[in-house]
């Protein structure tokens, strides 16, 4: 691990910036099989796990096991499931004061990872589809004692807007994740995020762009794709490439971000612990491209074990995973 991600990694474990985090909780019914299954087929697998998951659940606990103090706004329901999620963003130091619990059960997802650590979701959404827009006002004086906010889709649309305009309008950086991937975002949810972060096919179906048929990303004219996306309403973005690291386009300046090279064990997360570490990044005042550097180790880290938050390390735990 270079010196520089180290440095950047202790800045985010010392800052007092609160980070917030709307959306999804979910518990992960997760399957390791050799391969995945083909349409009506059915293959063996391995033993059933129950893990913690949720995009959003899972990008506040990278967050908070880095060392960022996150608070996470969401609905779970009146079950198990519900103190399993609780108790294990607890354990990885999220603030979850402000979560409400409502009828029903909590949202879930099944997972089946292959053995290259390639995965298939499907997600039910449970309490998630009860994060309401008057939840977020009746959160609003919580929810804008933080510097950035960070937003999915796994929450109803007009949650996320409405969520993304109060913080805006408050001052704080909105970082949107469009995933689950919508081919068109609203102008109000546009107008009021400020950074876009998605992966290289959520990127070309939502500007339009032809991808290489070689898979050659970094072939793509990537001047023009910053000035594509400033059109469509972001000035800032980040677009993931898998194992091929990520770029970052910034008002128009295109900045490669190196992979981290491990040998995978199961990816499901991954994106996630990316996200969850460029906002603790933004959070403690790091740029963009300095968030994106320190999340390639975070997620490449979190891609050597199994599960979501399951897999996210500390800040002590990846820095002596890389300098091993």
């Amino acid at each position: 691990m270079n010196k520089e991600a180290l440095d950047r990694l202790g800045r985010i474990s010392s800052s007092e910036a609160k980070v917030a985090v709307v959306g999804s909780m979910n518990v992960d019914y997760t399957v390791v099989a050799d391969r995945l299954p083909e349409p009506g087929e059915t293959i063996n697998g391995g033993p059933l796990q129950l893990l913690p998951g949720g995009k959003s659940a899972n990008q506040a606990a990278a967050a908070a096991r880095i060392g960022a103090q996150v608070q996470l706004f969401g609905a779970l329901g009146q079950d198990a499931n519900a103190d399993f999620l609780l108790d294990h963003l607890g354990q990885a130091g999220v603030d979850v004061s402000q979560v409400r619990h409502v009828p029903g059960p909590s949202g879930t997802t099944v997972i089946t990872v292959d053995g290259q650590g390639e995965n298939t979701i499907v997600y039910s959404a449970g309490s998630n589809a009860s994060v309401t827009t008057e939840y977020i006002d009746e959160s609003a004086s919580a929810l804008t004692q933080s510097r950035v906010l960070g937003l999915s889709l796994e929450s109803p649309m007009e949650t996320v807007t409405h969520a993304a305009q109060i913080c805006h309008a408050a001052g704080l950086k909105v970082l949107l994740n469009d995933s689950p991937f919508v081919p068109q975002l609203s102008a109000e949810l546009i107008a009021a995020s400020d950074i876009l972060l998605v992966n290289e096919h959520e990127m070309a179906q939502l500007l339009g762009i032809q991808e290489p048929e070689n898979g050659e990303w970094d072939g793509l004219d990537w001047s023009a794709t910053a000035g594509a996306m400033r059109e469509f309403g972001f000035d800032q973005a980040i677009v993931t490439l898998g194992g091929e690291g990520s770029v970052v386009l910034d008002h128009g300046q295109v900045e490669r971000i190196a992979p981290v090279r491990v040998k995978a064990l199961d990816t499901t997360g991954c994106g996630d612990s990316f996200m969850g570490t460029v906002l603790a990044g933004l959070a403690s005042g790091l740029s963009l491209s300095e968030s994106a550097q320190v999340a390639s180790y975070v997620s490449a880290y979190a891609a050597t074990g199994l599960g979501a938050q399951a897999s996210y390390g500390s800040t002590q735990q990846i820095e002596a995973f890389f300098n091993e």
